[in-house]
């Protein structure tokens, strides 16, 4: 198997470890299917407490972590990764940046695969049209993303 896989996902509002716990989860489960993780060389971020959407409070700790860092990894992940997997189950509000990720992962014609609930916060006609898989559970997106790649 091989490929590629953009783990996109809300980060805002949640500590490190909430925020890259199912992503390790996710990288198990698809090995050898390569991984990328928003939260890649970020470990530094794991003694912080809730992360928040502009970054301030952190961006001295490393250029990874500077809005203008974030942006430009991020948006060249999502558009050279094999299938992007979405997870957003049990959001409470809007993941901007995990929007951004679909519109750019969609507009270079990737597969997107998303794991959300059928009343999450995320439920947008564009959203929705942007989206390949939608799935119920995380591990039934697994179970795609690996399908896709085989």
């Amino acid at each position: 198997m091989n490929g590629t896989v953009y783990l996109a996902g809300p980060i805002t509002g949640l500590a490190y470890g909430e925020a890259e716990d199912w992503r390790a989860y996710a990288k198990a489960v698809l090995s050898p299917i390569k991984a990328f993780s928003p939260l890649r060389g970020k470990e530094y971020l794991a003694s912080l407490g809730a992360l928040s959407g502009t970054g301030e409070e952190y961006a001295h700790l490393g250029v990874l972590s500077l809005p203008r860092g974030v942006m430009t990894r991020d948006r060249f992940d999502a558009t050279r990764c094999d299938v992007l997997l979405v997870n957003l189950l049990g959001a409470t509000r809007v993941s901007i940046g995990t929007v951004m990720e679909i519109a750019w992962a969609d507009l270079v014609r990737t597969p997107i695969v998303v794991a959300m609930e059928p009343d999450n916060v995320h439920r947008h006609m564009m959203i929705d049209e942007a989206i390949g898989y939608q799935l119920d559970t995380l591990d039934a997106a697994l179970d795609v993303v690996r399908s896709i790649l085989v």
